[in-house]
């Protein structure tokens, strides 16, 4: 988990480090941590086919014939 902890950016880091330190709900605080982790995954998994498509697409008009 720490890993994960230390994608968060660290505004949101310092914020549930303090929530924790408050006496807030710790639960409250991983499952916000986990959502982040989770929400990181996921764009990062968007930007990957993102890349992909964009070369893919960047192939397909080096093929293309010339037009004038």
């Amino acid at each position: 988990m720490l890993e994960g902890f230390r994608q968060v950016p660290a505004l949101e880091r310092r914020r549930l480090v303090e929530r924790v330190r408050l006496g807030l709900d710790q639960c409250q605080v991983v499952q916000r941590i986990k959502a982040l982790e989770r929400e990181n995954r996921e764009l990062r998994q968007a930007n990957e086919i993102l890349r992909k498509a964009s070369a893919y697409f960047a192939v397909a008009e080096l093929d293309r014939p010339f037009r004038r």
